[in-house]
């Protein structure tokens, strides 16, 4: 029997909570890499070294030919290349806990646009903390800061909604497929899909290529890409997808706080109360699910087996998440 409490329990908690820091670091260091690469580049070379990771881990595991398909492809190359450049270009012209808060409303967006597709109806309480998060995204947007322009935060806000928008579209298509084998395919369409924006940049110079950002770019591809895809997967194989979910929420909290400290960025009653107001409006989408999903952990403990739902594959970068709101369950990616 399977019980809150048990080693495998809090091997899954740990793992997710682990997943939701790890995410947390991508919006920094992306920013870091930026002072190297341009935001075309960085997604290529980070999407692109993920990718060569998995695709060598799917290959020996022989499920990689079921994930060989042009759409998946075509989903990695719009969800994950085109709004994550989007996104990098944006952090390059915002502040840290501004991209690091907006992109947290992504979870929002995917309800709300899963409402509107498939006329998904949430609880009264999921939609009170929708309307509090995005109000929330408004508030900070509309303001400066250390770095922080409108320009740059609306990029960030495009990005997030292109990327809600597709995390929906492909939530049946991507079905049947094995998790990283499923990955690997989605971060080679980002590869490919922006790789002729980045050649129409430039090589990036690789004769003087700083330090820091050096370092940040490699530490972005495994702390904030392979790392919290795996830990995010091993803990919600143990664990139902919706309690899983809500641990993604730690991301646009951990950036904001790295942000503040590490970043200098301003902690002025406009940014304070836009993010609590986003922090806030995700505990209220989520406490729907989250109360669903421990009633089903329940029920799972009890009848002796482990739930049989596959792992989700990524809010960021970005960053990618499951959606918090309709009652109709729905398997999305996270980027």
């Amino acid at each position: 029997m399977i019980t809150k409490s048990s080693p495998r329990g809090a091997g899954a908690v740990a793992a997710l909570v682990a997943s939701g820091i790890a995410w947390g670091t991508s919006v920094p260091l992306s920013k870091i890499a930026l002072g190297w690469l341009t935001p075309s580049w960085l997604t290529v070379v980070r999407f692109g070294l993920a990718a060569i990771v998995l695709l060598v881990i799917a290959g020996r595991k022989g499920t990689l030919r079921g994930a060989l398909a042009l759409p998946v492809l075509a989903s990695g190359a719009i969800g994950y290349g085109c709004s994550v450049a989007v996104q990098n270009a944006g952090i390059a012209r915002t502040s840290v806990t501004h991209a690091s808060l907006i992109i947290g409303a992504t979870p929002i967006l995917v309800a709300i646009i899963a409402a509107v597709w498939h006329h998904a109806i949430a609880r009264p309480v999921a939609w009170a903390g929708f309307a509090l998060s995005l109000g929330g995204v408004g508030l900070i947007a509309g303001g400066q800061g250390h770095g922080a322009t409108p320009y740059g935060d609306v990029l960030v806000l495009v990005a997030t909604a292109i990327s809600a928008s597709v995390t929906v579209a492909q939530g049946r298509l991507l079905e049947g497929r094995d998790p990283v084998a499923l990955t690997a395919v989605l971060f080679l369409g980002a590869t490919l899909g922006v790789l002729p924006f980045a050649a129409a940049d430039g090589l990036p110079a690789v004769s003087h290529m700083p330090a820091v950002p050096l370092i940040a770019t490699v530490a972005l591809t495994i702390t904030g890409t392979l790392v919290p895809f795996s830990l995010f997967a091993f803990g919600q194989k143990r664990v139902p997808a919706e309690v899983a979910g809500a641990f993604l929420n730690l991301e646009p909290l951990v950036g904001a706080i790295i942000g503040i400290v590490a970043f200098g960025d301003p902690c002025g009653t406009r940014q304070v109360s836009g993010g609590l107001a986003i922090i806030v409006g995700i505990a209220l989408s989520s406490l729907p699910l989250f109360g669903a999903g421990l009633t089903a952990w329940r029920r799972v403990a009890s009848a002796g087996h482990r739930e049989a739902t596959a792992p989700l594959s990524s809010g960021p970068l970005s960053s990618g998440p499951l959606s918090s709101g309709p009652a109709r369950r729905e398997r999305v990616t996270v980027p």
